[in-house]
């Protein structure tokens, strides 16, 4: 690739809340799978799924069907317990995604404490990354959390962009541009760690742009507001319209 291309900007699709969805009621619609097969058809590089350990949504028999149907790669996003690392390797996925989980959360809260808990995430993530997944750690837009990440043998760092999509929506602009001075500054420090660096949490079609042009940035993951917005327009109009958006957003690079 010519110095002067951007890179390609990878969409991983959660799939979460079609699981959502579907719990609501109790039986089998919508289907997660078929979900994940249509974003691959408008344009998914990826799948996400976040198997908790509540079975909120996605379920132990949905990630068996993922990991067998499709052919995109699999993100299995999970907490760091004895339980979900053996699934992670019965099923041996593309990458897991370490993320903080709390029962009573909505959703994911935050970022993961690395540097509060390096020892136990490195001895965690050691037979992960041996049985093939690549491992992403969850955090926050913070030198501590980053540098930690490195230390601990992680291959990725998905950063947090929920404080940015918030100030964003709630019209707190002034906080809303400190935060993606943030995000840009720890994508640039993630990358000279030599650790790949994705981004996801809250981002629409009017956040994803200033994101989508960090040019270490290399993928995002988004879920819910593609969910949301397919009850409108069908997930795949959704999902193209964020891919669009995303590869015109690159193509600009680091235009205002």
């Amino acid at each position: 690739m010519s110095p002067s291309q951007p890179r390609k900007l990878r969409l991983g699709v959660n799939i979460d809340h079609v699981a959502t969805i579907r719990n609501a009621r109790g039986g089998p619609h919508p289907d997660p799978l078929r979900a994940a097969r249509m974003a691959e058809a408008a344009g998914a590089d990826g799948i996400t799924a976040h198997l908790r350990e509540d079975r909120r949504h996605i379920t132990d028999a949905d990630i068996a069907a993922l990991a067998a149907a499709i052919s995109a790669p699999l993100n299995l996003e999970m907490a760091a317990t004895d339980e979900m690392q053996a699934i992670a390797l019965r099923h041996r996925p593309h990458a897991v995604c370490i993320v903080p989980e709390k029962r009573q959360e909505r959703t994911t809260e935050g970022g993961l404490d690395v540097a509060g808990d390096e020892a136990r995430l490195a001895a965690f993530i050691a037979p992960l990354r041996a049985a093939g997944c690549r491992v992403s750690l969850f955090v926050a837009a913070e030198r501590a959390q980053i540098e930690a990440a490195a230390r601990i043998g992680a291959q990725v760092v998905e950063l947090h962009t929920g404080a940015y999509c918030d100030a964003h929506h709630e019209g707190r602009f002034d906080d809303r541009d400190a935060e993606l001075v943030r995000l840009r500054e720890m994508a640039a420090l993630a990358g000279a760690l030599g650790l790949e660096v994705h981004a996801g949490h809250g981002l629409t079609y009017d956040t994803v742009a200033p994101v989508a042009r960090i040019p270490q940035i290399v993928e995002l993951n988004i879920g819910h507001f593609l969910i949301g917005e397919a009850i409108f327009v069908g997930l795949e109009a959704s999902i193209a319209r964020m891919r669009a958006l995303m590869d015109a957003a690159r193509a600009q690079g680091g235009a205002a």
